[in-house]
């Protein structure tokens, strides 16, 4: 994500290096490597020059802090103008009313209905009753999709397939929430393939209609910066309350992202970025510009991980490590819990400086499946007793696992490595020789 943008941006404040202080002089060449650097992600020419005008114009005659060199600095005055221009700070969504009703916009393709499975199972996890309605009558097996979803996050989907008005579907899911206590009402509705007048006009009516709490507009953050002009179209019509962006795990040159505030003026709310459940986060400005910078983001990281992280399991396991009985089976829960974090170099992009360290090598999404194939080719009695896995064992394990003898062998192997050096850091802390 942004990677272009961020060695485009690196490569502008290198310039600075070395610079004894900035001057109107050094800091304009660097800003306008800066400006191109933005109008090359897709961002509006008129955003990106007013935001470097203001970089620019913060720069100027600031005098350099003894250890912070001229490029830190600038770096410094960048990673605040980014975070203002995409909104300062993060905006949450409004789920006051009973039910709060929360309506779902979007051109079709940007991940609308997918996002709201994924909006369901965020408010469900923060202990909320929530139903999904099946408001989009055109796009052939989108109430199936949405069934599908709902089943997937344990919440349920109102829908009346023979119906083909949106408004009535709509007002009749409301009243099914009211008397079932549903808390909140998330309703899909069918995607348009362009400003089309009359599918504009329908979910204008269903807006009327039900009056929701809150709405959302859904766009695709690889459209780029026809994403902004799609969004304006619908702002004017629909005046939505923020922005959800999708797909951001993917090679989005950042221009949607950095512009969208500035041009309809409604705050970016949510990202998504993969297809799971949990694929969702709320949106920080703030975050973002030290991810665009290659800077980081720790904390989004630390969230994203909690977001998997079973206590129950690791106290269990840590307890497994300490009587020196860790098994395969320990193995297999270990990898299934990395599956959950999502898109690894997302992931490792959260940790300051990654990006650049690993510029032109490429990360296997995939690495972990073979180790993944040949654990479950094993028995439940194999993984949890290695020892018994003999050598016509292993042959089987490897047919069943589309490997050879020689990776199981590896695989084996390494994990006796690893309960070896297990048995001496427990030795080495019961010795006190850690403390």
């Amino acid at each position: 994500m942004f990677q272009s943008l961020q060695e485009r941006l690196n490569q502008a404040v290198k310039s600075l290096s070395g610079k004894g202080r900035i001057t109107e002089l050094n800091v304009a060449a660097t800003v306008k490597e800066i400006r191109r650097a933005l109008v090359e992600a897709d961002v509006n020419y008129k955003v990106a020059k007013d935001v470097t005008d203001r970089i620019k114009d913060e720069a100027i005659g600031r005098k350099v802090l003894i250890d912070v060199n001229p490029g830190q600095l600038l770096v410094k005055i960048m990673e605040d103008e980014l975070a203002a221009l995409m909104g300062g700070q993060a905006v949450g969504i409004n789920i006051k009313g009973e039910p709060a009703i929360i309506l779902m916009s979007g051109l079709q393709g940007s991940g609308k209905t997918t996002f709201c499975g994924k909006l369901a199972h965020y408010l469900k996890k923060q202990n909320r009753n929530v139903l999904l309605v099946a408001c989009d009558i055109y796009r052939p097996a989108a109430i199936d999709q949405l069934k599908v979803l709902g089943a997937n996050v344990g919440v349920d989907v109102y829908a009346e397939p023979d119906n083909k008005n949106a408004v009535e579907i709509a007002q009749n899911g409301i009243k099914h929430a009211k008397s079932n206590n549903k808390q909140i009402v998330i309703i899909d509705t069918a995607g348009r393939l362009a400003i089309d007048e009359q599918m504009m006009n329908e979910i204008a009516q269903v807006k009327q209609a039900i009056n929701p709490t809150e709405t959302l507009f859904v766009v695709d953050a690889m459209t780029g910066q026809d994403a902004v002009n799609t969004a304006k179209a619908f702002n004017d019509r629909l005046n939505f309350d923020g922005v959800v962006l999708t797909k951001l795990d993917g090679d989005t040159r950042g221009g949607a992202a950095l512009s969208i505030k500035a041009v309809v003026d409604k705050p970016i709310k949510f990202v998504g970025r993969g297809e799971k459940p949990e694929d969702i986060d709320v949106f920080h400005p703030e975050r973002m510009a030290r991810r665009i910078l290659d800077m980081g983001d720790v904390v989004s990281l630390v969230e994203n991980l909690q977001k998997v992280f079973d206590e129950e399991e690791e106290k269990r396991l840590a307890a497994q490590i300490r009587k020196n009985q860790l098994n395969l089976e320990d193995f297999l829960g270990q990898i299934r819990q990395i599956k959950k974090m999502g898109n690894i170099k997302d992931m490792i992009g959260m940790i300051p400086g990654m990006s650049q360290m690993l510029k032109g090598k490429e990360i296997d999404e995939n690495a972990y499946k073979p180790t993944e194939a040949i654990l479950l080719s094993m028995t439940p009695k194999e993984r949890q007793q290695p020892a018994i896995i003999d050598a016509s064992r292993k042959k089987r394990i490897a047919l069943g696992s589309g490997t050879t003898v020689d990776k199981v062998n590896a695989l084996l192997k390494q994990f006796e490595e690893m309960k070896k050096f297990m048995k001496k850091m427990n030795q080495m802390q019961s010795s006190g020789k850690m403390r």
